[in-house]
């Protein structure tokens, strides 16, 4: 309850990051100054049979049309200050013609709701060479539990129409687990059952070999980004975000994607 009452400040707190272990949030000069993540907890190791996945229905309503690339007129970047290079970093999803951002995000995380509006937001303003993936990270076996759960709506294509009521769920309704409460798979697939499916197809669906691979590609890729919080930005696989707040990181995403624009980086 603690974590919950806290959340309600992080509004005018500094940047603070959901880090591996520690059960209560505490604000940080950036997200991606957390201590390095230990290996979570192996997903899918004890993953059930195969689940039948039902066809994904459309997620979302179609694209509105994007801005024209704009340049960059904050200040300077600087290395080692804003951003951290990626020894050897590639894109997650590598797409022809687009640049791309990473956000490592969790359901459970009270700092990514908190940098939901920012982040989506300066996601409306991007150009159409700028594609937005999100990948669940996985520091402990509760968020690995919600990984779980996002992969599995995306493979039954609801996670879009569900995304933003899952965030509410958990952290102004409370009534999905939060940080530190016990995960529950039956509430969750129960949750799930208003968007399309049914709470035994999600739940096996979640617990599926499917998932569990699409967990275990985020976990190595977590590690790869060398993401030590959440939420953290990775652009086109080579930078980490730093910052010392929401627009600041977002300041300094705009200006990592301009330059990937100039050097031809779009993949």
């Amino acid at each position: 309850m603690k974590l919950r009452l806290a959340f309600a400040l992080l509004a005018t707190l500094a940047v603070a990051a959901c880090a591996p272990k520690q059960p209560e949030t505490t604000p940080t000069p950036a997200a991606s100054e957390s201590a390095p993540a230990p290996a979570a907890a192996a997903a899918g190791e004890t993953a059930a049979a195969p689940a039948p996945v039902a066809t994904p229905a459309a997620d979302a309503a179609p694209e509105a049309p994007r801005p024209a690339p704009t340049p960059y007129t904050g200040p300077a970047l600087v290395p080692g200050v804003d951003y951290v290079e990626v020894p050897g970093g590639q894109p997650f999803e590598p797409l022809n013609g687009k640049i791309e951002v990473v956000e490592f995000f969790n359901y459970i995380c009270p700092a990514c709701y908190s940098f939901k509006p920012t982040f989506e937001a300066w996601e409306k303003k991007q150009a159409a060479d700028v594609r937005v993936t999100l990948v669940p990270a996985t520091f402990r076996p509760d968020f690995t539990a919600y990984a779980k759960v996002y992969y599995a709506a995306e493979a039954l294509g609801i996670a879009g129409k569900s995304h933003d009521a899952v965030y509410q769920a958990i952290h102004l309704q409370h009534t999905l687990p939060g940080e530190g409460d016990q995960i529950d798979e039956d509430k969750i697939a129960a949750f799930y059952a208003a968007y399309g499916t049914d709470a035994a197809t999600f739940k096996a669906t979640m617990n599926s070999f499917a998932v569990a691979g699409k967990v275990n590609r985020a976990k190595q890729f977590m590690t790869r980004s060398q993401i030590g919080g959440t939420p953290s930005l990775i652009v086109n696989g080579k930078y980490l975000v730093k910052g010392k707040n929401w627009e600041d990181m977002v300041r300094i995403a705009e200006g990592l994607v301009a330059q990937e624009r100039a050097a031809g980086g779009a993949r």
